[in-house]
């Protein structure tokens, strides 16, 4: 099964990172928390400290198959600023691998220039930062190897489509029916 990577930067948005981290380990796929701080310690954008699994710089990112972004403020910012992640990002998107981002996030894909033609969504007011994307205001868009959701109260919708995408329709109803959704 594809390994995921989610990136927690400090200010993060909790419930779009541990909703999804959450939903797709009950599907059973590999989830790998990795803090782009030097500290495994990250506090989200309200004083939530998460302890992720590993940081950047000791992460094995070759085994990753899906790289996943969530928003937040100041959380979407600070990963905007990690050189790293966004050459793992152009790397990606190279190889046409799937790259997931909610709310603020897209505007790290949007800065990079890797949303230009493709359909996506955002939270609202950060349109701007989507350099040539075709912002749809829908809940969840998939383009590609792309896929974006609009923010906090949609993080359901955002993380069974990963689960769909990555592990199957069945497994995404078994796990929305588990969620009572």
């Amino acid at each position: 099964m594809k390994k995921v990577a989610l990136f927690l930067a400090n200010g993060f948005e909790e419930i779009e990172a541990l909703g999804t981290l959450d939903i797709l380990r009950r599907a059973q796929i590999p989830v790998e928390t990795i803090a782009v701080t030097h500290d495994k310690t990250v506090t989200g954008a309200h004083n939530i400290p998460v302890v992720a699994d590993t940081t950047f710089d000791k992460a094995d990112l070759s085994t990753l198959d899906v790289l996943v972004l969530p928003g937040g403020m100041p959380g979407a910012k600070h990963l905007n600023e990690h050189e790293g992640l966004k050459n793992l990002l152009l790397e990606f998107n190279a190889k046409g691998k799937q790259i997931a981002a909610i709310c603020a996030a897209p505007m790290v894909l949007g800065g990079l220039r890797l949303l230009e033609g493709k359909r996506v969504t955002c939270y609202p007011g950060f349109e701007p930062e989507l350099i040539g994307a075709k912002v749809t205001g829908e809940n969840v868009v998939v383009d590609g190897n792309i896929t974006t959701g609009k923010g906090p109260g949609l993080v359901f919708d955002f993380a069974l489509k990963l689960v769909e995408q990555i592990a199957g329709m069945s497994t995404r109803q078994k796990v929305q029916q588990g969620l009572l959704l």
